[in-house]
């Protein structure tokens, strides 16, 4: 089933308990929606929630924004009975919240397929010291997962660390999940924002997740959206490089040579499927930008 990649430069968070929030999820400039049936949610709602979600699916009308669905953790009262109703009610991935093992992974699987959905992708949120610990076996556990999501807050929490501009407590275990992830051919998504109030730290963080290279961050609110999709869009000046550096390659391959000088520097194989990844990227967020036009 590899590969699943698709732009995920800004996923929203959106509580299955609130149906007007749904509602104007559909007209979001969001890649992708995690219709929320856990944290969000209170216990006296969650059958609300539930009923929501499946309906919205249903209904349809999200045109090219990706539908995931987060369902409360297996061991809940409620997960077994997530998966039973929105299996087959046309999300495109299911995220599971605090896997820790690839045993959580073939668990979470098998749920699902007994639910209906033997094909169906899914995404897994690894939010605990555990996770982050055999985050390796986590994403090797099935060709079948499309993302890691990584749960920052949950884990500052467990870490007992504290949240700092420059994201340092974070830092080890975000860049121990991205290399599960590459290793492994599965996307990557950073953690939440808490603070809505300074949208600067925000772009910062934004920033400092693609500068490390995740594909996008997950969000709380609406406003992060622009923010989260200008960090993750190739600068026009990003693509122009790219260009060059292919067709430059490609001129010194001609010459007999395997590798090419670009303004003063070596640009070998490894630069060239970089700019080509670039250009993927760019030409896949277009598509995604035209389909809604003609919807």
């Amino acid at each position: 089933m590899r590969n699943l990649y698709r732009p995920r430069r800004s996923m929203l968070y959106v509580p299955g308990s609130v149906a007007r929030f749904i509602e104007k999820s559909r007209t979001l400039k969001v890649d992708s929606l995690i219709l929320d049936l856990e944290d969000p949610v209170l216990p006296d709602h969650k059958e609300e929630a539930r009923r929501n979600v499946v309906a919205a699916l249903h209904a349809g009308g999200f045109g090219y924004r990706e539908k995931v669905v987060r369902v409360n953790a297996l061991s809940s009262p409620w997960g077994r009975a997530d998966l039973a109703a929105v299996a087959t009610a046309g999300a495109d991935a299911i995220l599971f919240p605090k896997i820790e093992r690839r045993q959580d992974v073939l668990d979470a699987l098998a749920a699902l397929d007994a639910a209906g959905a033997p094909e169906m992708p899914i995404m897994v949120l690894i939010e605990t010291p555990a996770g982050v610990l055999r985050a390796e076996e986590i994403a090797g556990a099935s060709p079948r997962i499309a993302c890691l999501v990584v749960g920052t807050s949950d884990l500052t929490n467990e870490l007992h660390a504290r949240i700092t501009p420059e994201c340092l407590p974070m830092l080890h275990s975000i860049s121990q999940c991205l290399l599960a992830a590459r290793a492994n051919g599965v996307s990557i998504v950073d953690g939440v924002h808490l603070d809505l109030n300074d949208m600067h730290a925000f772009e910062y963080a934004c920033r400092l997740a693609r500068d490390l290279g995740c594909d996008g961050k997950s969000l709380i609110h609406p406003l992060q959206i622009p923010y989260s999709n200008d960090a993750f869009t190739p600068r026009p000046s990003s693509l122009a490089i790219a260009k060059r550096l292919i067709a430059a390659f490609a001129d010194a391959n001609e010459a007999g040579m395997g590798v090419a000088v670009v303004d003063g520097k070596l640009v070998e194989n490894l630069h060239i499927t970089a700019a080509k990844r670039t250009l993927m990227i760019q030409e896949m967020i277009e598509k995604m930008e035209a389909e809604e036009q003609h919807l």
